[in-house]
């Protein structure tokens, strides 16, 4: 059992302890293995920490409506692992008050902030945000902190930690501290875990593909689309050439034109988080993969008969480097089947199958469904499990 998180009902833990209790509902005899897993995402820390051990610290940021957020952080020997939806996770703001245009990503900084003294490397979980500000709250809180005071104008320090609406304003001249903050930052190994391949901008990008869920219009989407393309036009102008090589993002091909930073496959990752940390010089790199790694996945499923992973909803998103793209991908060498069991199945057979994904079932079918299994994601998810479990039990298979 190798699930990701249901979106706000269910960790990945959770997931997994519901598909086991379920499975075995359904097929008592068999031997189930529990691996619950993230993609960069909420689940991202607690899912390493049972792996890796090391130790949890608190920390308190700016939560994205500007109250106070409780975050948590990993350390492990000199690498920290942090995850951004415990600074700008959409859990962290009520669903009458969600607003991508406002919301704002400076705990995501401020938690960066905390914790690069005497880290060696910080790997960064980005996924399930409530913003969409292209990390410009990021920025503003990181210079805040590394930069001299007063670096940052307050007009330009207002409209960047207000959120992507705010942002449409901002010019070149605005954000010349970007190559200092950069080169602040050149003694850190800077890995952001992006939970989707997707650029900042475009049909795919943070504010087309994702800000709906977050609250916003489609009127909003489009202010948002233009307000992010003209601060990352700035951002790129004012940081300069810069250069990446193999291994320093998903494109692997040395590149001196800032301008490819918002094109970067996992730009538009939490709401452009990634492109704020392409920004800084950081690794763009898919979570799912890095996590699969960290867990031994392959070596786990070499062992069994039959892999079953989900999350919340499976659509065009998950086969953009979410968790049940991974299993499957690391499923197939091994010739195990892959089944999906979500909360909703929104892909068509033949895409799943082109992922290597065996079959899928969605917990619930309609909008009536899916209400009535929000009231008790745990039972809806083990009542699922069960009924796969007859059809697909390796035990009886055999």
């Amino acid at each position: 059992m190798a699930p990701d998180g249901f979106g706000t009902s269910l960790t990945p833990a959770q997931a997994a302890d519901a598909l086991r209790a379920g499975w075995s509902d359904g097929a008592p005899h068999d031997v189930i293995d529990v691996c619950p897993l993230a993609d960069g995402g909420p689940g991202f820390v607690a899912t390493l920490h049972a792996t890796l051990g090391g130790d949890l610290e608190p920390v308190t940021v700016t939560g994205p409506l500007g109250e106070p957020a409780l975050a948590a952080v990993l350390r492990v020997g000199a690498t920290v692992h942090v995850e951004s939806a415990h600074a700008v996770g959409l859990a962290l703001v009520p669903e009458d008050r969600r607003d991508p245009t406002r919301t704002t990503s400076r705990g995501a900084g401020e938690l960066l902030a905390a914790v690069l003294p005497g880290a060696h490397r910080v790997v960064v979980g980005l996924g399930g945000s409530a913003t969409n500000d292209a990390g410009a709250g990021l920025l503003l809180a990181l210079a805040d902190a590394l930069l001299p005071a007063g670096t940052v104008a307050p007009d330009v320090a207002a409209r960047l930690g207000g959120g992507g609406g705010a942002l449409g304003s901002l010019g070149v001249d605005d954000l010349r501290w970007l190559p200092d903050l950069r080169a602040a930052l050149r003694g850190a190994d800077l890995v952001a875990a992006v939970d989707v391949d997707v650029p900042l901008l475009g049909l795919q990008g943070a504010s087309a593909g994702f800000s709906a869920q977050k609250g916003a219009t489609q009127e909003q989407a489009q202010d948002l689309e233009r307000a992010l393309g003209a601060f990352a036009h700035a951002a790129t102008a004012a940081l300069g050439p810069v250069r990446t090589g193999p291994g320093a993002d998903l494109l692997g091909s040395p590149d001196a034109r800032a301008g490819r930073l918002s094109a970067l496959p996992g730009a538009g990752a939490a709401g452009g988080l990634g492109f704020a940390l392409a920004l800084l010089g950081a690794r763009l790199l898919p979570g799912a993969r890095l996590v699969a790694d960290a867990v031994d996945l392959p070596g786990r499923i070499a062992a069994h008969d039959l892999v079953v992973t989900g999350e919340g909803r499976t659509d065009w998103q998950s086969l953009h480097g979410k968790v049940v793209a991974e299993v499957a991908a690391r499923a197939l060498p091994y010739a195990v089947p892959a089944v999906v069991v979500s909360g909703e199945v929104l892909v068509g057979r033949r895409e799943l199958s082109a992922a290597g994904i065996t079959a899928a079932y969605a917990v619930a079918d309609g909008t009536d469904a899916v209400r009535a299994a929000l009231g008790d994601p745990t039972g809806t998810l083990r009542a699922r499990a069960a009924r796969v479990a007859r059809t697909w039990s390796p035990a009886r298979a055999s």
